[in-house]
């Protein structure tokens, strides 16, 4: 009986540093044994500020993780976020090396080599180069053109490059710790594994992942990456309102943000009269204070209008995040072809009032995304706050068990042949 495989995932946010550790069987299957959430420190903008407190806090994070687990943890693969984040669409055509045979894994490896040959400055590097679609003799739409006839090959690719110095300070990090970084994931990317279905990507779907101090944009058209950005805004904004329109520290407002986003749904009942009253009654408590004193919070504040803070607070805050994010819509120019609307994850997720304002400002309808595809300690991420790391567990398990140490972080370090199997295995964990 073969040995289970243990992959490890570190999503190093703003505001937190989640560990999770799976055993993944023969047949797939993911169990979770370790998780961890630990409070972040020497991160912003999910980019690493300070060294030694980073260290100090992914140690601590880890080492939790591995405690649950029962495992000592030698390599994981590590989410990257941050403004500095940018991506590219690229498009390139080669000829067939054989006509006469059948389009080879070769071919495949030149067409993308193609593809990824754009300038750069010194001071970025290629994260992911991610196949969409090839076209063979001006058949659209292929998948996996290996074993199909042409003469001419072309491919369209989504290209995310990142900063250097941002990469290596995070890779300098986990390496102090004593973990080998096998690769670092666009957090994005990572959080569209563990949320969106595979008909969402194939209709056309926006996910946007709500962190901290960032949220993380990519939209998915037919099945695969299109576009991805990251804006400089986050959920902890909503917290920093609050702490000065309510003065408190920014802990308690954090306490109070979190406690009006704990929402009793409506129940459906047969009786209409018992639904007006139900819909009385959860307006009245909307319209009640926030009992401060219920949440652990000391300070000696006023009486606060829950209905003040959310409308005079949150959801201006709110609109001016999903503002944003129509903007990189439009920017996209794909408005159009995104049926399936939005998947919200990310610790913003849990905000009140959240998925109201994304149909209000942007239009679409919008979801609360939920963690699939795990077994053993799931009630542990129960919350889309755990999405990017999830997502990192699902990404170890699609590349394979053999993975060579040179796999780590950058095109310049990794050989044209590993990131271009890469891609394509990441393509194909999108697929149905």
């Amino acid at each position: 009986m073969a040995k289970d495989r243990i992959i490890c995932g570190i999503d190093v946010g703003s505001s937190k540093i989640a560990t999770l550790i799976a055993s993944i069987d023969e047949a797939g299957k993911i169990n979770l044994i370790g998780v961890s959430s630990t409070v972040s420190k020497g991160v912003k903008k999910t980019q690493v500020v300070d060294i030694e407190e980073a260290v100090a806090a992914i140690t601590e994070s880890v080492e939790a993780a591995e405690r649950m687990a029962g495992y000592s943890i030698s390599q994981a693969f590590i989410a990257l976020g941050g403004p500095q984040i940018e991506s590219v669409n690229q498009h390139a055509v080669v000829a067939v090396s054989e006509p006469e045979e059948e389009i080879k894994e070769s071919d495949i490896r030149r067409v993308n080599d193609a593809a990824r040959a754009m300038p750069l400055p010194s001071s970025r590097e290629i994260l992911h180069v991610i196949p969409r679609t090839f076209t063979v003799d001006g058949q659209q739409g292929i998948k996996d053109p290996i074993g199909m006839t042409g003469v001419r090959l072309e491919t369209e690719t989504h290209i995310i490059t990142g900063s250097s110095t941002s990469m290596k300070n995070l890779v300098k990090c986990v390496s102090e710790v004593g973990i080998e970084v096998t690769e670092l994931v666009f957090s994005g990317i990572a959080s569209a594994l563990s949320v969106l279905t595979d008909t969402e990507k194939e209709l056309g779907v926006m996910l946007l992942d709500i962190g901290g101090e960032t949220t993380d944009v990519v939209i998915f058209i037919d099945g695969s990456v299109a576009y991805s950005a990251v804006i400089p805004i986050g959920a902890r904004h909503i917290t920093s309102d609050m702490a000065v329109g309510l003065r408190v520290s920014l802990e308690s407002a954090e306490k109070i943000k979190l406690s009006l986003g704990k929402i009793k749904t409506i129940p459906v009942l047969s009786d209409s009269f018992e639904l007006e009253n139900n819909k009385s009654a959860i307006k009245k408590k909307e319209e009640e204070g926030i009992d401060v004193k219920s949440l652990g919070i000391e300070e000696d504040i006023q009486k606060i209008s829950r209905k003040a803070v959310v409308d005079g607070i949150i959801k201006p805050r709110l609109q001016e995040i999903f503002k944003y994010v129509g903007k990189e819509l439009k920017k996209s120019g794909f408005g159009t072809q995104i049926p399936s609307g939005l998947v919200i994850c990310g610790g913003g997720a849990k905000t009140i009032g959240v998925l109201d304002q994304a149909k209000y400002v942007l239009g679409f309808p919008a979801r609360v995304g939920q963690i699939d595809g795990f077994s053993g300690l799931v009630e542990e991420i129960d919350s889309p706050a755990f999405s990017a790391a999830a997502g990192l567990i699902l990404y170890g398990t699609s590349q394979g068990s053999e993975r060579g140490s040179h796999m780590t972080v950058f095109s310049g370090s990794l050989p044209i042949k590993g990131m271009i199997q890469k891609g394509i295995d990441l393509v194909k964990s999108f697929l149905p």
